[in-house]
């Protein structure tokens, strides 16, 4: 049984939720975000709850519960509080700049890399080898990260590049003579 499509999911204040048929809408100060249920998934409101329930005789039913259960939490908590990543930056002349929706990496190449930020994600750079990315869509956030860091992912001799700030490289001792 899914342990995760059971739990109730509570909505805070400021958060409203809607449902039109199998299209599901969050609204909140953190923006607006839409999810599709699956068929064999049902999805219940009452008094600032929502509760999933499931179709057995739907091929998958119950492990789209789980999922869409784990969706809709993660969209209420996006546009209630919304969603962080945090990385850093290891190297010598290794820095980051914000420029509107352009983000500009010092990385060791020959030219400075010029990522475009997507619309409803936010990048800061509290310092020069610091950056925190931010929004109200989980996965959108982690894959701006995952694309940010994967211009110089870090290396395991000398640790430098961009990792996630609570990433952990494994380190390897250099050759011998």
């Amino acid at each position: 049984m899914s342990r995760i499509a059971n739990a109730p999911i509570t909505i805070p204040s400021g958060v409203d939720v809607k449902l039109d048929g199998s299209n599901m809408t969050v609204k909140g100060k953190g923006g607006q975000l839409s999810y599709d249920i699956h068929d064999g998934v049902d999805v219940e409101i009452n008094d600032n709850v929502i509760q999933i329930k499931w179709d057995d005789s739907v091929k998958n039913a119950k492990a789209q519960a789980g999922t869409t259960r784990a969706s809709i939490n993660n969209m209420v908590t996006g546009v209630s509080a919304g969603f962080e990543k945090k990385l850093t930056l290891i190297g010598v002349g290794y820095r980051a700049q914000v420029q509107g929706s352009k983000l500009t990496l010092s990385l060791g190449f020959s030219n400075p890399v010029i990522y475009e930020v997507p619309q409803g994600i936010a990048v800061e750079a509290p310092s020069q080898t610091e950056l925190v990315v931010k929004g109200s869509n989980k996965q959108q956030v982690g894959q701006v990260a995952s694309e940010i860091r994967a211009f110089r992912p870090p290396e395991p001799y000398k640790g430098k590049g961009v990792r996630y700030a609570d990433e952990y490289v494994a380190r390897k001792e250099a050759k011998k003579k």
